[in-house]
C-alpha cells in the first residue's frame, strides 16, 4: 500500500490506475479507522478496483463547540486497517494542503442538508460537500464509498455527484454493528462503559419501531413513538430526534405506504450518536 500526502501525488496516481485500464475506488474517511471503514475498503476491493482511503479530519465540518480538537487520532491503526482490508493507496493531507492560505470556496446541496442532522449542526453538510467534492476532483473515482450509518450524509453525497457530473457512482454499505447492534463508530471512544451500556438503547429503539411495523403500524407516528418510548426509558440518554423520512427525499412522512428509513439522533452524555434504519414498504 502507498502512501501520499500531497494533492498532486494523489492525483498522479490515479491518473496512472486509470490509463493502464485500471478502475479507481474511493472511501473518503476522517481516520480512527475501524471494521465499519474496512467494509468500504473490502467493498471497493471486490469490484477489482484499486481503492484509495483518504484520511483526513475535515475542519469545515466541525462547529464552534464541536469535537475537533478532540477527535481521536491513531495513524498506525489507519494504516494497518487500510492495508488489512486491501486499500493500495492512504492519502493523509494535512488542512494546508487541502485548504490552503486564501481558500474561500464552499459547496452547498440546498434542500437534503437542512433538516435532521443540518438543523442540528449548521454548517457540517457544507463542510462535507465541499471536501467532498475536493477529493472526487482529485481521484476522479469510478465509485466512492460511504456507511450507511451516515444516511443523511449518503443520500445528499449522492446528489452532489449526479448534480456536479462527477460521472461517480456513490454507493452505499450497510451499517457494521457490535454484537449488541450498536453502530460502530469512531465517536464511541468517547463512551464510558456505563455510557456504552446506555448506548444500546438507540439500536434497540430502532428494533422497537421495526417490529411495530412488522406488525402492520404504518402511522409514522406511532412508529416514532414505539422507538421515543425506549430512549426516553434509558437514563444518560437525551433524544435529539427520530423521524421517517423518504429514503430519497429525506422529508418526514405522516403514513407509510412504502420503503422508508427511520432516522435518529441522541446524546449518551456529551456524546452524540445517530443511526437508522431502513423499513420495508407495506
Amino acid at each position: 500500500m502507498r502512501g501520499v500526502s500531497a494533492k498532486e501525488e494523489a492525483r498522479r496516481w490515479a491518473e496512472e490506475v486509470h490509463r493502464a485500464g485500471g478502475r479507481v475506488a474511493l472511501v473518503p474517511t476522517m481516520g480512527f479507522l475501524h471494521r465499519g471503514h474496512a467494509a468500504l475498503i473490502e467493498a471497493g476491493v471486490h469490484t477489482g478496483a484499486q481503492v484509495a482511503v483518504s484520511v483526513f479530519v475535515n475542519p469545515l465540518q466541525f462547529g464552534p463547540r464541536e469535537d475537533l480538537a478532540h477527535y481521536p487520532l491513531d495513524a498506525v491503526r489507519d494504516r494497518e486497517v487500510a492495508r488489512g482490508a486491501g486499500a493500495a493507496l492512504l492519502f493523509t493531507p494535512d488542512p494546508e494542503e487541502m485548504y490552503p492560505e486564501g481558500f474561500a470556496t464552499r459547496v452547498e446541496v440546498a434542500g437534503l442538508s437542512e433538516r435532521w442532522c443540518g438543523a442540528a449542526r449548521p454548517g457540517h453538510f457544507q463542510g462535507v460537500a465541499t471536501v467532498v467534492t475536493k477529493l472526487l476532483n482529485l481521484f476522479r473515482p469510478d465509485e466512492a464509498y460511504f456507511g450507511e450509518k451516515d444516511y443523511q450524509q449518503l443520500v445528499l453525497l449522492r446528489r452532489l455527484a449526479r448534480d456536479l457530473d462527477f460521472g461517480c457512482r456513490v454507493v452505499g454499505v450497510p451499517t457494521v454493528r457490535e454484537e449488541d447492534g450498536l453502530a460502530l463508530s469512531s465517536r464511541n471512544a468517547y463512551l464510558s462503559p456505563e455510557e456504552r451500556r446506555r448506548a444500546r438503547a438507540i439500536p434497540a429503539a430502532l428494533a422497537a419501531a421495526a417490529a411495530a411495523h412488522a406488525r402492520g403500524e404504518r402511522d409514522a407516528e406511532e412508529l416514532r413513538r414505539a422507538a421515543l418510548q425506549v430512549l426516553k426509558g434509558a437514563p444518560g440518554v437525551r433524544v435529539e430526534y427520530v423521524a421517517v423520512v423518504d429514503p430519497e427525499t429525506l422529508e418526514p412522512l405522516e403514513a407509510v405506504r412504502g420503503p422508508v428509513r427511520m432516522l435518529l439522533a441522541a446524546w449518551v452524555g456529551s456524546t452524540r450518536l445517530i443511526d437508522n434504519r431502513f423499513l420495508a414498504g407495506a
